[in-house]
This record gives structure tokens, sequence and C-alpha cells, in this order.
């Protein structure tokens, strides 16, 4: 007989080993905490920044190090990246979550129905009460103003690029586009103040739309290519293949598929513009009391209420900056849950 060894012979796997249990992160996080806290205080460190740090760094090395103990160098690098993955998220979202608790903190002190539905009037900043009834007005008449102006300009421009565009024309609005996405918002208020300047024409709230327009324009030209961009060209084709014009194409069948997208581009250049004061600043002028004729006379809005109450030094202004803050935070917030809301309604419907 002969005693060659079976070839089936089952050779041991190099693939196995240990395995740290799912509670492990965990568990190495709350080490590197203790750790970070004590490493501090022995080296008198005040600083919950410094801490957090520390306890950031022995978290990944501490990882590696018992990964590479426990299983291999290969899983171990792995877990490096996943918690450097996590650690980048907390230092993203920490300064995010404390901003927000310390508005709603000091904004909860004066807001409340009268300060949403009364003005500043005659009422000093020195003083208690009044309200940013004629901030919220100037803020909804302004920045509705700069989204009728900005939104049908940038959704026909993206359609010239996306559908039309060839040749020197489409690189030049391409280029243009671009430089405006970068522009400062105070270059926009300076430009309409220029022309404000030659016409010898007063402060008024539709001065400041038209720098709202000029910021919000070349974001909804860049969202819109996008979403236009992601429509599948066989629907085009099929269109096109039933003798459909292009003109009646675009409008039946591309910009309904896109629909949602392009809805929540506007939406978020909308919340881009709203917190912007430099313009407004500049041509708007701010006012105390109610106006709500934007074609005429100073306005009010919530970012230029926000500076000029808090750079008074009054304490009770203070309050109604934080309150307004507030505001201003729940209407940026409104306007992204409205995006979401109507880019799932109109997102297109999948099956089997």
């Amino acid at each position: 007989m002969s005693t060659t060894p079976s070839l089936t012979a089952k050779r041991p796997s190099t693939l196995r080993g240990g395995h740290l249990p799912k509670w492990a992160p965990w568990a190495i996080a709350a080490g590197s905490v203790a750790l970070g806290l004590g490493v501090s205080a022995a080296a008198g460190l005040h600083s919950s920044v410094q801490w957090a740090l520390i306890a950031a760094i022995l978290y990944v090395l501490g990882t590696y190090v018992i990964a590479a103990r426990v299983e291999n160098r290969r899983q171990a690098k792995d877990r490096v990246v996943t918690s450097l993955v996590w650690v980048a998220f907390l230092l993203a979202v920490v300064p995010l979550a404390s901003l927000v608790w310390s508005t709603v903190q000091r904004g909860v002190k004066v807001l409340d129905v009268y300060f949403l539905t009364h003005s500043m009037g005659v009422i000093a900043d020195s003083e208690t009460g009044g309200g940013i009834y004629h901030a919220i007005l100037g803020t909804l008449e302004q920045v509705g103003l700069a989204t009728l102006i900005a939104a049908p300009v940038g959704v026909l421009t993206a359609i010239y690029l996306v559908e039309y565009g060839r040749g020197n024309l489409a690189r030049a609005v391409t280029f243009f586009v671009d430089v405006m996405t970068g522009i400062p918002s105070i270059v926009a208020g300076l430009f309409i103040l220029s022309l404000m300047l030659m016409f010898d024409m007063e402060p008024f709230g539709f001065a400041g739309s038209l720098a709202l327009a000029i910021l919000m324009m070349p974001v909804v030209v860049r969202s819109t290519e996008e979403m236009l961009k992601l429509v599948p060209n066989e629907l085009r084709e099929a269109s096109l293949a039933l003798g459909v014009p292009k003109w009646r194409t675009i409008l039946k069948v591309v910009l309904p598929t896109s629909l949602g997208g392009i809805t929540t581009g506007i939406m978020l250049s909308i919340a881009r513009i709203a917190g912007e004061t430099a313009p407004v600043l500049l041509l708007v002028f701010g006012s105390k009391f109610i106006n709500a004729n934007p074609f005429e006379g100073a306005q009010a809005s919530l970012p230029l209420y926000i500076y000029q109450q808090y750079g008074s030094g009054e304490v009770t202004a203070y309050d109604r900056a934080w309150a307004a803050s507030l505001t201003l935070i729940a209407f940026v917030m409104i306007l992204n849950l409205v995006a979401r809301g109507i880019a799932r309604w109109k997102a297109p419907k999948t099956g089997r």
C-alpha cells in the first residue's frame, strides 16, 4: 500500500484567529476617555478640547494595539480606519451640538408669542420687551423676491448647459458660474450699492433681494445641472423617437424626473442666503419699525437684527439676539425638512 498522504487532507486556515467582541469598541472608548481625563488632570489641563483630543488619540492607538494582539494586523488596520471615521464624525458633531444647545439655552429666555408678533418700535436696546416681527417680515420678503429672481434664471441656465450648451458660450457660462459660486457676499452687496449710488437711490428691501439673488443663482445652477445629468438618456431618446420636440421632452420628461432634486437644491440655496448679513447691512440699512413694502424705505431682516442687537452691548439686547438666532436656525431647519420631504415625495418610484 502507498503511504503517500491524501491530497484531500485539510490544511489549517490562516484566516482564522481571535475576534474582539461587539462591545470592545465601547470599552476601548470608555477606557480612552478615563485615561484622557487622568492625563489632563495630571498635566493640569483645564480645557475640555485638550482632554478630548488626548482621549481620541488614545482611542485610535488602543484600538490598533488591542486588535493587533487579539486578531491580526490587517484587521487592526481596518479597525483603526473605522475609529478614525468615528473620531472625525464626533469632531464635526460636537461643535454643532454645542452651538445648537447654547442657542436654545439662551434663546428661550425671551422667545414667546409676544416676541414673534411685535416689533422694536420705540423701544431702546437697553429696555426690555420688543420683538422680531418686522425682521421676520423683512427676511421673508427679501428672500422670497430673491428666490423669484434666482430660481427661474438658475434653472433655465442649467437646462441650457445640460441640454443645449456646446462650444465657447457654454464654456464661458460654466466658468462664470464657477467664479460666482465662490464670490464673497460683500462683493455682491457692493455691486448693487454702486448701482444705487449711480441712480441716487435710498436703501430699500428689494436692493438686498438683488444681492441675495446674485449669491443664490450659482448654487441653483450647479444643483440643477447635477440633477439634470442624472436623468437617463434613454428617457430622452424614447421621447424623441416618438416624434416629441426637444423642448417638450425637457418640459414633460426631463424636468418632472428631476423635480425632487431641483426643488431640494433651491430650498438649500434659500437656506444659504437666509443668514447673509453683509449685503443686507449695506443695502437695506435696517429699521425698528414694520415696513411691509420692500420697494421703498429701510427694512429689517433677521441676520441684520441679530447683528445690531448684539452690537449694542446691552444685556437685554443680547437676549433678543439669541432668541432671533434661535428663530433663524428654526427657519433654516424647516427649509431643510421641507426639502427632504419634497425630494422623497418627488423621487422616482421604483418597483419590481
